[in-house]
């Protein structure tokens, strides 16, 4: 016994700092242990977190790139077709023309006051459809793409918001198909609603134009691009800003203040549908989608210029034509303006413009009314 103690007295520091180094070790090597169960559990968390945004981007992307050939092979070319036939019905130039082919072949049937005022009608009709059929090609087109990027961004808040559930996911679309289809059926408007309105105000301006402008009129290259734009700037600025909604969207569209993206409190009687076409208007409605039919519509004159240049190149349209002999040409550019747009060129030329692309992806990352300045 003497000698334990012996011992102990002798030792005790070294047992003290020994079992301290030990209950430290073992202490240190539990935290460890518990640690690493944690990071363990977060990294598979997160792994799972992983899977499910990966799922959820690819079924986002799958719906979205759904929108876009559905909107690209079934929605643009049916309200193109649409379109097409209504200005086809609305400015027929056939009976003009039988009535000039008649006078011409037989002189003493129409007076020289009367072949003037047909030619003048002709003059009038010809310009009207075709700067018509620009304008309309380049805002259905917008406008698609409008619709488009609005379902796709919809669809990315309400993914995210079911992050994580595979169930909500896999119950079916976060959008209602019916209320896509109405939403992308609404480009209808403008050839069943809008059209009598525009067809009326394009015409107004049209005349405006060229009311000083005679058959023997010299037209060269600048002239018919001069003429073109000074056509379509007087329609645009024979309304309100951005007055070309109203050939676009029905005005009747309710217009309950939105919250943010972010916030739930819908009123109850605001239907999906209803809520995205108020977006979309939105959209129309912004400085920014005014920059973009500016320029948009700039391009596809340029385009149309081009063109005509090629076609009438042995007349030399470059030094100048009379207007009676450019009025045939301008006739026969409604079909190519309104051509099923997967070989439509001038829809090409809207998507190939640089400030096109960027303005749809904040349109797609945004909610519209941050892009309006109302």
């Amino acid at each position: 016994m003497p000698s334990f103690w012996d011992f102990w007295r002798r030792h005790r520091r070294k047992v003290f700092v020994t079992v301290g180094v030990l209950g430290s070790g073992y202490f240190l090597y539990k935290l460890y242990v518990g640690h690493r169960r944690r990071l363990d559990a977060l990294e598979r968390e997160f792994a799972i977190q992983r899977e499910n945004e990966e799922l959820i981007k690819a079924q986002m992307q799958a719906h979205f790139e759904n929108i876009q050939r559905i909107s690209e092979t079934i929605t643009l070319p049916h309200a193109m077709h649409s379109l097409s036939s209504r200005i086809s019905e609305e400015l027929d130039l056939s009976q003009l023309l039988e009535k000039l082919i008649q006078g011409k072949g037989q002189p003493n049937t129409l007076t020289r006051s009367e072949k003037l005022v047909l030619w003048d009608r002709l003059k009038i009709l010809s310009f009207t459809r075709m700067v018509l059929s620009l304008w309309a090609t380049t805002m259905l087109s917008l406008y698609i793409k409008v619709q488009v990027n609005i379902l796709g961004r919809h669809l990315y808040i309400d993914t995210a918001r079911s992050l994580g559930s595979y169930n909500s996911m896999e119950s079916g679309d976060v959008i209602d198909r019916e209320d896509q289809q109405k939403f992308l059926g609404s480009v209808d408007f403008l050839s069943q609603c809008g059209m009598a309105t525009l067809i009326s105000d394009m015409e107004t301006a049209t005349k405006e134009v060229l009311q000083g402008k005679q058959l023997r009129s010299v037209f060269n290259s600048t002239t018919l691009q001069e003429t073109i734009m000074q056509i379509l700037d007087t329609f645009i600025s024979m309304g309100s800003t951005y007055s070309w909604v109203k050939y676009l969207m029905p005005e009747d569209v309710k217009a309950h203040s939105k919250t943010s993206l972010g916030d739930d409190r819908v009123p109850a009687d605001v239907t999906l549908f209803d809520q995205l076409m108020v977006e979309a208007r939105a959209v129309l409605s912004s400085a920014e989608f005014g920059s973009i039919v500016d320029i948009s519509l700039k391009a596809v004159v340029d385009t149309v210029v081009e063109h005509m240049e090629a076609k009438l190149r042995g007349g030399n349209v470059t030094l100048g034509l009379p207007l009676a002999k450019v009025l045939p040409q301008v006739a026969q550019m409604r079909p190519l303006l309104l051509e099923e747009p997967s070989k439509n060129h001038f829809i090409q030329v809207i998507k190939n413009i640089p400030e096109v692309e960027p303005f749809f992806t904040l349109l797609y990352a945004n909610t519209p009314t941050a892009l309006t300045n109302d």
